[in-house]
Formats: structure tokens, sequence, C-alpha cells
């Protein structure tokens, strides 16, 4: 299993799941990223286009509008 970062402070929707989505594609199954954010849209977005992506959040924090997140690779 491999580690990612990806850092989307400063970025507004759609931005953060567009990254979310573009270094998934070169994530395999089982790996997994710890995600940064600072739009609270993202407690909502991300899960969503997790459960439609088939892709999992392990974990998801909100704390003083700073969002972070585990998110693991889904099957291909």
């Amino acid at each position: 299993m491999n580690r990612y970062s990806l850092d989307c402070r400063g970025l507004a929707c759609p931005m953060p799941l567009v990254n979310i989505q573009k270094r998934m594609k070169d994530m395999e199954p089982g790996d997994e990223m710890d995600f940064i954010a600072d739009d609270s849209s993202c407690v909502q977005d991300v899960p969503a286009w997790c459960g439609v992506t088939g892709n999992e959040v392990v974990s998801l924090e909100n704390k003083d509008g700073v969002i972070t997140a585990v998110l693991r690779r889904g099957p291909a």
C-alpha cells in the first residue's frame, strides 16, 4: 500500500474534487491519501464523491475550518 498527500487549501469547489480525482487515477486500489482543505463544502462533497466512485472515506474531520481526511482508493 502506498500513501499520498493532497493539499487543497485555498481552492474553492469544485477544484478540491477535481484534484482528488486526478490523484486517485495514479493510485492503486487500497492506496490511501491524506487530504487537507479549507473549503467547507468538502465536508459533504468528498464523502458524496467517494460514494459515487467506489472510493472510501477512512476518516474526516473539520476542525477550526480545516478539513482533513484519509481517503482510500477503491477497486478499479
